[in-house]
């Protein structure tokens, strides 16, 4: 089965007003934001990233899920798989104590199992925070609202290639693959403000196109907006086969924001040197994505990032 194909059967099941009908990536509980992520090896991480990394991005990609939701960290429940290298998860944990220490996220509990040998890893973390006053979901955005990337993408992306071509390969962009930067502190300022809300994580274009069918509406997308690193330009370039690399590759845990015209991101407060463009508008309309590259209308690529299927190897993104 296909990710989106899993969810529409879990919504049977998932009819809890906390689970906002799994448009989301948190369910919302008493005050309290709540998010779940896995990340399998060869998946989400390759066989050869030091585990310390490792247990750092299990972390982050789950602070990423509570930025999105304005939400502050306030607990983390950990499920640690034992593959009988006692040396990797030690390093993993420590990897994990590191994130947990330097976004104020105690460890209360979790579990642990043996895996066969041979077994690729798969790790799990469950991150609880503090909901603000308002916590946007995916499904409020309106015809005529700003769309805003906040944060920069497809330096993962990038590393990821570099590392598949050498597995020793250094600098920025493994290193951003590698350890991932939650916006914590970005989430909460624009949380009040923004009508929908979530993270890309599994790629700009096809994480767009589910904020607009959650919200009902279209979606236009100018590819020539996206902020690109100065790494990630070094690198690739910044020429439009360049932009749709960065568009559909995934794994980035910047932000993207549904806002109303009148409210101007920079005007709020947001930590200083934050990057953040607005890269297209939401419209009346069936959900569909349409993009244009310095206002001439442009094909969408064949993939729009990153879903799971059943038989999915590919060591790029997140989840839905």
């Amino acid at each position: 089965m296909r990710e989106s194909e899993v969810i529409e059967r879990l919504r049977r099941i998932a009819t809890h007003e906390a689970a906002r009908g799994l448009l989301d990536d948190a369910a919302l509980f008493h005050g309290l934001v709540i998010t779940h992520d896995s990340i399998a090896e060869g998946v989400h991480f390759l066989p050869f990233d030091p585990p310390a990394s490792v247990g750092w991005k299990l972390v982050t990609v789950n602070l990423s899920d509570l930025a999105a939701k304005g939400a502050a960290p306030a607990v983390a429940l950990l499920s640690l798989t034992i593959a009988g290298d006692s040396d990797w998860e030690d390093e993993f944990i420590t990897g994990v104590e590191a994130a947990c220490e330097s976004y104020t996220l105690p460890l209360i509990g979790g579990d642990t199992i043996a895996l066969p040998d041979g077994a690729p890893r798969v790790l799990g973390l469950t991150a609880i925070g503090h909901a603000g006053r308002r916590v946007p979901d995916r499904s409020g955005g309106e015809p005529g609202d700003r769309l805003w990337l906040v944060g920069t993408i497809g330096e993962s992306a990038a590393g990821l290639e570099q590392l598949l071509a050498d597995p020793k390969a250094t600098g920025p962009l493994v290193d951003v693959y590698r350890r991932p930067v939650p916006l914590l502190a970005a989430g909460q300022a624009l949380a009040p403000n923004a009508k929908a809300m979530m993270d890309v994580s599994d790629g700009l274009l096809l994480d767009a196109l589910r904020l607009a069918q959650a919200s009902s509406c279209a979606v236009e997308i100018d590819i020539a907006a996206i902020a690109l690193s100065d790494a990630f330009i070094l690198a690739r370039g910044a020429d439009l086969g360049a932009r749709l690399f960065a568009a559909t590759g995934g794994d980035d845990y910047a932000l993207l924001a549904a806002l109303p015209v009148g409210v101007d991101p920079s005007t709020l407060s947001l930590p200083s040197g934050t990057r953040m463009a607005a890269v297209g508008v939401l419209t009346a309309g069936p959900p569909e994505i349409r993009l244009s590259h310095n206002g001439r209308a442009i094909a969408l690529p064949e993939r729009l990032g990153h879903e799971h299927h059943g038989s999915d190897a590919s060591p790029v993104a997140d989840r839905p």
